[in-house]
């Protein structure tokens, strides 16, 4: 199985800091932001990485990462040229995927614990895509799985009324099933290809599988979460838990 890190966007939530750098360079504990995404990759045992990011930082990006010899992975670059989204971003993947089961994670996501569980999980799962779960006190603010028992049978993008308190984060698992799906997607009302479209897509198929994650999760995208995840990270000595 291989991975894959989406570090592209231009990070306006965090301005003026991303005005001189890459949203996922920022450091979060001891260390740049995007080495968490690679080092849960390697923790489930992926060391095939490819890095999507844009082009105004991609210098900078290959100058921290390097080759992955440091991470004991080996790194792909491709540049998305335009913010058109996280699926459109993901679209990039497709020959890297080379007909594969693929790991997706946001550069942003900062995990306590390591997704190695439930990359293997994925592993048995014959057909379709997986995506972790977090209960959350503020649902109204994420991407939100409604269920029915054992099945996710909607996702809702900030729901003024959530269906559950089990937001969607950043790590996604999907088979070769992902590009076709993407073609054929429509942009959302902020001209976006939304992964959450993309989900909603393998739900009709009743083809997406879920796991909750534990311990602590954040999404450093605003001062506040950046803030939390650096807490969290700095707790641990930037150390991923098993």
């Amino acid at each position: 199985m291989k991975g894959v890190i989406l570090a592209g966007g231009i990070g306006t939530r965090l301005w003026p800091l991303t005005e001189i750098t890459n949203k996922h360079l920022l450091p979060v504990g001891r260390e740049p932001m995007i080495w968490h995404g690679v080092k849960q990759l390697v923790s489930a045992d992926i060391t095939d990485i490819l890095v999507i990011t844009a082009t105004h930082h991609m210098g900078s990006v290959v100058n921290s990462l390097g080759s992955g010899k440091r991470f004991g992975c080996e790194f792909t670059y491709r540049v998305q040229e335009e913010a058109r989204g996280i699926a459109h971003a993901l679209s990039l993947a497709r020959s890297f995927a080379n007909g594969g089961k693929i790991v997706v994670l946001l550069g942003d996501n900062i995990f306590e614990y390591s997704i190695g569980e439930h990359v293997h999980e994925y592993t048995e799962q014959n057909v379709g895509a997986r995506i972790l779960l977090k209960e959350v006190g503020d649902p109204e603010r994420f991407g939100i799985a409604a269920l029915d028992e054992t099945m996710i049978v909607e996702i809702e993008e900030k729901p003024a009324l959530p269906k559950s308190n089990l937001a969607v984060v950043g790590c996604y698992m999907y088979d070769t099933q992902v590009f076709d799906i993407i073609d054929h997607i429509t942009p959302s009302p902020r001209g976006e290809l939304e992964i959450t479209s993309v989900n909603n897509t393998y739900i009709s198929r009743g083809q997406l599988a879920y796991s909750v994650i534990r311990g602590r999760w954040a999404d450093a995208g605003t001062f506040e979460s950046l803030r939390e995840a650096s807490a969290l990270l700095l707790s641990n000595d930037n150390r991923i838990l098993s």
